[in-house]
């Protein structure tokens, strides 16, 4: 067995590239299907976000499972061989457990500490048990995953000084403005980012909040917790004349505001400034509109300006959160070794135990003339010398294990035992 993660990300790949290997809603099946069908691969997981696409895999080992892995990646999203060579990132085993857990820890996410990633990585995971498509290994990885991600935001600091894509989109329109009050803002979409974005203009004296979505119903729930003005996604292009700020966060496939749309209510402005933020992979907005005089266009790569500038509070943070992360994946690494001696472990015990059964029926005559009370006792003691017989072997064989030195012992086992 081996685990094998790979895919690209915001440090790895400029946005163009990422956007490409972003699934679309209710695509997210098929690729995991996809995956699996792959020879070798016996579990697999999709986690796709605006700063990431990766693949994680249980697989048999192979030389080529990995090749199919990258040529799966390169063909999802149309990339050529020389982006895949700069963009691809491969992890296996040790170093594939690490980076999952740094990453459910936001450790390496833009912004370090940001809550939304674990979220993301449960669902993901969500997804594909409801595929089928984890088992026992991922299942165990995942949920130590998890369990790291608490201790990292319990036992650091990191989340405290954290700020997300939202607030720093915000940060942004107060740098191009001076001051957000008077201001009026259309919020397209209704995920998390819009919510964020939404109490972050709230607290920065925004004058009134529009919020639009493809669902309807989800745009007035977010107006009446906002106290904003919902409209019907059919509007979306007559009211970007009426703004100062467009955030836009949907998880459509395709732009849906596009350069002739912000020219034309740039127009019905008289050319007064407009501020847009587009933090959707793939992209809502053209970025022809960016080219567009006094329109200031600025996508999810383009806030890593702000991000950096609160990074250095959350550098000491990280050193004892990647503390944690390396004594988690020794914690992990150790069990997943041990899998290896298992099936024979098992097999020691069912013969051992299947010895006991015979020879309990052969003495049968015997035995049926003692009372219920002592034939429990010769069980237990009897149960008691065979545990004790087969811990030093069971032991030492989970030892040899972690060494990665256990094959010339189990080949002994099996031999010695007929197993």
């Amino acid at each position: 067995m081996s685990i094998i993660l790979l895919g690209i990300n915001h440090r790895s790949a400029p946005l163009s590239i990422r956007e490409r290997l972003s699934i679309s809603c209710g695509e997210e099946g098929k690729t995991l299907e996809a995956l699996k069908n792959i020879p070798h691969v016996r579990e697999a997981m999709y986690l796709s976000t605006c700063n990431r696409a990766e693949v994680l895999v249980n697989i048999k080992p192979a030389d080529e499972v990995v090749e199919k892995l990258k040529a799966f990646i390169t063909e999802h999203g149309n990339l050529s061989p020389e982006e895949m060579g700069k963009c691809l990132y491969v992890y296996r085993d040790e170093d594939a457990v690490r980076h999952l857990f740094r990453v459910a820890s936001s450790l390496d996410s833009m912004i370090m500490g940001e809550p939304q990633i674990l979220g993301q990585v449960k669902d993901a995971y969500r997804l594909c048990v409801r595929q089928k498509t984890s088992g026992v290994i991922l299942n165990k990885l995942l949920h130590h995953a998890f369990s790291v991600a608490k201790r990292v935001r319990t036992e650091t600091s990191i989340a405290s000084n954290a700020v997300s894509v939202s607030f720093a989109a915000v940060k942004l329109a107060k740098k191009i403005f001076g001051t957000l009050g008077r201001k009026k803002v259309l919020l397209v979409g209704a995920g998390e980012m819009a919510q964020l974005a939404a109490r972050h203009l709230m607290d920065n004296g925004v004058d009134r909040i529009i919020f639009t979505n493809r669902t309807y119903e989800n745009a007035v729930k977010l107006a009446n917790d906002f106290h904003g003005l919902p409209v019907e996604f059919e509007l979306l292009e007559e009211k970007l004349g009426d703004v100062d700020i467009v955030i836009s966060s949907t998880g459509s496939p395709d732009c849906i505001i596009s350069g002739d749309m912000v020219a034309t209510a740039l127009r019905r402005r008289r050319n007064r400034l407009m501020f847009l933020i587009d933090v959707a992979v793939p992209r809502d907005i053209d970025p022809a509109a960016g080219k567009i005089d006094n329109v200031y266009l600025y996508n999810i790569d383009d806030l890593q300006g702000v991000v950096d500038e609160n990074m250095q509070s959350r550098l000491n943070e990280a050193r004892d959160a990647e503390a944690i992360i390396d004594e988690e994946v020794a914690r992990f690494s150790g069990w997943f070794a041990t899998l290896e001696v298992v099936p024979t472990i098992v097999d020691l015990k069912n013969k051992i135990e299947e010895i006991v059964r015979g020879e309990t029926e052969r003495s049968h005559s015997w035995m049926k003339d003692l009372g219920g009370e002592e034939r429990e006792n010769i069980e237990i003691l009897v149960n008691s010398i065979v545990n004790k017989i087969l811990h030093d072997p069971v032991v030492g064989l989970k030892k040899e294990s972690l060494n990665g030195e256990a094959d010339p012992y189990v080949a002994v086992v099996k031999k010695l035992f007929k197993l």
